[in-house]
């Protein structure tokens, strides 16, 4: 279920584009194919997936599946609204596997059945650890946002693996990727589902990490206690979760969040306030079961408020920062919050 919407592409680029170089890709090759580019959904020339396909396919041609991999997750980006779109998800799983064997780490592709609504769901994982034996180590499992998905998370994934020793099971959250699992109140079965199966990968331990809305859920699990250690990056909690917020979310953010949420048209603004009640995380804060936490957002971000961040200071175990001068997530500063990221793993597994 997905649907279109306006958005201008200029802006859209504008806004993600220090996350695609901090993902890997060159800036002159992005701002070329950009260059063409005149809107989001046609599939032709000065077509958004037209334009970076075309990227990735010359860089597949070459042999750079890595490169080509990244290229394929912004041809995608930023919702699953059409075959192309479609299409470009699977040229960039087929990338990315092609190029792990050249991953300073091992790596490994699994598709887990997990418990869900009585039966199980098929939730494909990517496993990538220090060593090919992960037995020893704790495991951090590891998801990224509504439009931003497990192999744009590779930075992330291989900098836990090695700063941390930790084994990662990166994954796409319930409502986006490659996880049939809708976005309601059952993505909590997924979450303890995962975090089951890493218990048994690994040395018991577990810790969830998420960015973006996966930080939404990756807080839920840290508020909970149900893991022994949890990273919240750029996670709304409670008062991004405002009809007043929603109102003035910014590039096509909106409508992103419907898409994920499963609609197939654009909701109204109280089909959407219903749709995000089950993510609202009051209750669990004004609780005192969490694990060991780590927060962190740009004290920019457009989309999450302040507030979700600061609520988290003052509380047991927990260490809070507001990255001056960058925005959702920190994206323009993310190579120094992943070794902040890192290092506290570490430090909390040591």
């Amino acid at each position: 279920m997905s649907y279109e919407f306006p958005v201008d592409a200029a802006a859209l680029y504008g806004e993600r584009r220090p996350q695609f170089i901090n993902q890997g890709l060159p800036a002159a090759d992005l701002d070329e194919a950009m260059s063409r580019v005149t809107d989001v959904w046609s599939d032709r020339p000065g077509g958004w997936t037209y334009e970076f396909s075309a990227l990735a396919a010359r860089y597949a041609e070459a042999g750079e599946h890595y490169q080509s991999a990244l290229a394929y997750g912004v041809a995608r980006f930023p919702t699953l609204a059409d075959e192309a779109k479609r299409e470009a998800l699977t040229r960039q799983i087929e990338q990315y596997v092609k190029a792990a064997p050249t991953f300073p780490v091992a790596f490994e592709r699994r598709v887990l059945d997990i418990p869900y609504l009585g039966g199980t769901t098929p939730v494909p994982v990517h496993i990538l650890s220090a060593t090919a034996d992960p037995a020893a180590r704790p495991v951090v499992i590891l998801s990224g946002g509504l439009d931003s998905w497990k192999v744009d998370l590779h930075v992330l994934a291989v900098a836990f693996a090695r700063t941390a020793d930790v084994t990662v099971v990166a994954f796409d959250h319930p409502g986006t990727g490659e996880t049939r699992a809708r976005l309601d109140e059952h993505a909590v079965d997924v979450i303890d589902g995962l975090i089951a199966v890493a218990r048994e990968l690994g040395d018991g331990r577990v810790a969830h990490a998420g960015f973006s809305f996966g930080a939404n859920l990756s807080g839920a699990s840290g508020l909970r206690g149900v893991v022994d250690a949890a990273i919240d990056l750029g996670g709304p909690m409670v008062g991004s979760f405002t009809p007043a917020n929603f109102e003035h979310l910014m590039f096509g953010m909106r409508d992103i969040a419907g898409n994920a949420f499963g609609f197939e048209a654009i909701p109204t603004l109280d089909e959407l306030m219903a749709a995000v009640g089950p993510f609202e995380r009051s209750d669990l804060l004004s609780r005192d079961e969490n694990c060991p936490m780590l927060v962190v957002n740009g004290a920019d971000d457009v989309h999450v408020v302040q507030a979700d961040t600061l609520v988290f200071e003052g509380r047991r175990d927990t260490e809070v920062h507001l990255i001056p001068g960058t925005g959702h997530c920190a994206a323009s500063k993310l190579p120094e919050v992943v070794d902040l990221m890192a290092e506290w793993l570490r430090a909390r597994f040591a």
